[in-house]
């Protein structure tokens, strides 16, 4: 068979022509004419894309032997994954629009080559903004760079730069422009707004911001002398004369944002410059609306506050705190006054005058008033939440919902936004299951505990140590063998005993499958309320969540205990609550725990994933292979981030597939149902000593 026969034989497996392309025989001549490597590079990835929708999959076949000639094959990769999420995210036509225009693809070669797409760096980006802020901000795509104070929205693409790091410079440098809009004083003039004697509106503040950009490059360069370098390298520009001599009256330490204001009108009277990189829009109206929810949202909470205090004589007036820093500043604390009471605010209460400080340097004394009987229905203060139950009736929206990538082995790639996930929290059943399980493990759980509780500060024996209560026999006869092959002797010969406080925190992941439905589920309950009960006794963090789902629009994490939640009645309700649901879609869920224990400060985190079968879902291609590799790559991701994994598997097929999952000696199959209370303690303490 030659190559021509045999490329025919794939293609007639893989493609299904339309009637106004190629037949099936001229695109296998086309490919068969290439040089061997672009032959097996479009074979490949026409695999691939047949496997995501065979129209993809027959235009590239098409197109992709004349493309090669003229992209090489980054751009062709970066041109069909363009293609394969638009078809994940939005649908068929918009892929197939992006694969019928390859020539405007090309001509964007920059944009895709050099370009920093803003959800790779989203997190690095996040965590620069909260450390500039102290804050918890949020940063968004929109088309430009701007921000109301609270979502720092920066282009899905970041591409003005000559080469990625540049651009990357560049998304630094927006986000610190943005977050000096507000440290530095520009917010509280656009609240303000332009005086009304500004001619033309629109060009007074398009002035404005190019004066801010001026002085905030003076503050940033004084509070980050190594970004400010980097910006003056992508700004590269020579301001004219008159502009200079606004930039060095905005550089003093003492210049403010109504410095700028001031010499707007000045200004108005040239040509303005071109914005520079990193210059950001002003945006009041967005500025504005987020100012007031804040407004209703502090005075709810103050209202909230109020009520937990001693009550006063008129309770229909409402209360009017007074706001009072703390004279030392570098604490960063602040104290309200009620009735000339001093007061420490709750954290939610204390972000949000956080907040309203950097909007204004003070706190408006309206904002302080406690918000009265039925002034404010607190869920104008906050997005609606839709009911689970509902949402994915009718016509399908993600609103609301959290996004979730997929990995699809076929392609070697993630399909971007691919999982849609709601949480939601599994109903408080006070059916005594609880007590019962208490009761019919009585002995086994006075056992565990009394193991916990051994288990608390552990001392533990540091060798090697240069002083200490015992000698190290081990590094002695070391040390003198060193010493008589003409070594220095080494000092490190000690041990001693050390108290170890514990530092661990744990998520258990229990699979909520209809599969689960009579003994596994009744053992699952069992083995959670066995193991809140000891640790409770050995005091780790710990939360449950249990995870279902049917096809990828409905991906369900549901609520049974939060880190931060104590461990009660209600707990044990929803415990009680469990019940089997849909299908065993797992990748999306340990995803999400990954998040969560992200957020955990904790010397050692920990994934425990408790289910009675391998990865699957109704009607999709999730099944099998696919399944199996999305979560594994889950579970990769996990490792990544410093979280360990383990599972525990009620599946006697599960030795097929496990280790290829967790890897060795990162689960363990339990034959039996009935085992598994039994067995979850025991795994746990052999986990963490």
């Amino acid at each position: 068979m030659n190559d021509f026969e045999r490329i025919l034989g794939q293609l007639e497996c893989w493609l299904e022509v339309e009637f106004s392309m190629k037949d099936v025989s001229d695109i296998a001549k086309d490919i068969a004419a290439l040089p061997h490597m672009d032959r097996d590079f479009i074979l490949g990835w026409t695999k691939r894309l047949s496997a995501a929708h065979v129209q993809i999959a027959t235009i590239f076949a098409t197109q992709a032997p004349e493309i090669a000639k003229r992209m090489d094959r980054r751009l062709i990769e970066a041109w069909v994954m363009q293609a394969l999420d638009a078809h994940d995210c939005i649908g068929l036509q918009a892929a197939v629009k992006i694969l019928r225009e390859a020539d405007r693809f090309a001509e964007l070669h920059h944009e895709h080559a050099e370009g920093v797409v803003l959800d790779d760096v989203r997190g690095i980006l996040l965590t620069f903004a909260r450390g500039l802020s102290g804050r918890r901000l949020l940063i968004d795509a929109s088309d430009e760079a701007w921000t109301d104070g609270e979502t720092l929205y920066l282009p899905a693409i970041v591409a003005r730069m000559e080469n990625v790091t540049k651009n990357f410079t560049l998304c630094k440098a927006l986000v610190a422009m943005l977050w000096a809009q507000g440290h530095f004083g520009t917010m509280r003039v656009l609240f303000q707004g332009l005086p009304a004697s500004l001619p033309d509106q629109d060009r007074a503040l398009t002035c404005f911001s190019r004066l801010e950009t001026l002085r905030l490059e003076a503050c940033i360069a004084r509070e980050l002398p190594g970004l400010a370098r980097e910006m003056k390298q992508l700004a590269n520009e020579t301001l004219p004369a008159l502009w200079q001599g606004y930039a060095d009256l905005l550089s003093s330490p003492s210049a403010s944002s109504h410095d700028s204001l001031a010499l707007v009108h000045d200004a108005l009277q040239s040509e303005i410059p071109s914005p520079a990189p990193y210059q950001c829009e002003l945006r009041r109206d967005a500025a504005m609306a987020r100012m007031e929810r804040e407004k209703a949202l502090l005075r709810l909470k103050l209202s909230e506050f109020a009520q937990s205090l001693p009550k006063q004589e008129d309770e229909g007036e409402p209360r009017q705190f007074e706001f009072k820093p703390h004279q030392s500043e570098a604490t960063g604390e602040m104290e309200l006054l009620l009735d000339d009471m001093p007061l420490s605010p709750p954290d939610d209460v204390r972000q949000l005058i956080s907040s309203v400080l950097l909007d204004f340097g003070e706190i408006p004394p309206e904002y302080l008033v406690a918000a009265g009987p039925g002034e404010y229905d607190p869920a104008l203060t906050r997005a609606a939440q839709k009911d689970p139950d509902q949402v994915w009736q009718g016509t399908y929206h993600e609103e609301g919902a959290t996004l979730y990538p997929e990995w699809d082995f076929g392609r070697a790639s993630y399909r971007k936004n691919w999982c849609v996930m709601r949480e939601r929290d599994v109903p408080k059943i006070y059916d005594g299951f609880a007590d019962r399980t208490l009761v019919k493990y009585g002995p086994l759980v006075r056992q565990i505990r009394r193991t916990f509780e051994g288990m608390r500060d552990q001392d533990r024996l540091l060798r090697r140590q240069p002083q200490g209560e015992h000698v190290d026999l081990d590094a002695l006869i070391e040390a003198l063998s060193e010493m008589q092959r003409g070594s220095e002797m080494s000092d490190l010969l000690y041990a001693r005993l050390y108290r170890a406080e514990r530092n661990i925190a744990v998520a258990f992941l229990v699979d909520m499958s209809g599969s689960t439905k009579g003994w596994v589920n009744d053992a699952e309950r069992e083995s959670l309320i066995l193991m809140a009960e000891a640790l409770e006794a050995l005091g780790d963090k710990y939360a449950i969540y249990g995870f279902s789902g049917m096809t990828r629009k409905k991906c369900e994490l549901f609520r049974i205990k939060r880190f931060d939640e104590p461990y009660g009645k209600e707990v044990r309700a929803r415990i009680g609550g469990i019940r089997p649901q849909d299908y065993t879609r797992m990748g999306f869920a340990i995803r999400h725990m990954n998040a969560l224990l992200k957020e955990i400060d904790a010397k050692t985190r920990m994934l425990i994933t408790i289910t009675d079968g391998r990865p699957e879902d109704y009607n999709d291609n999730y099944r099998g292979e696919y399944g199996i590799a999305d979560t594994r790559q889950a579970l990769i991701e996990a490792r990544r981030a410093g979280i360990h994994p383990f599972g525990i598997a009620i599946d006697k097929e599960g030795r097929d597939y496990l280790p290829h999952l967790f890897g060795p000696a990162h689960y363990v199959v339990i034959d039996e149902a009935r085992t598994l209370p039994l067995k979850v303690a025991e795994i746990y303490r052999r986990l963490t000593v």
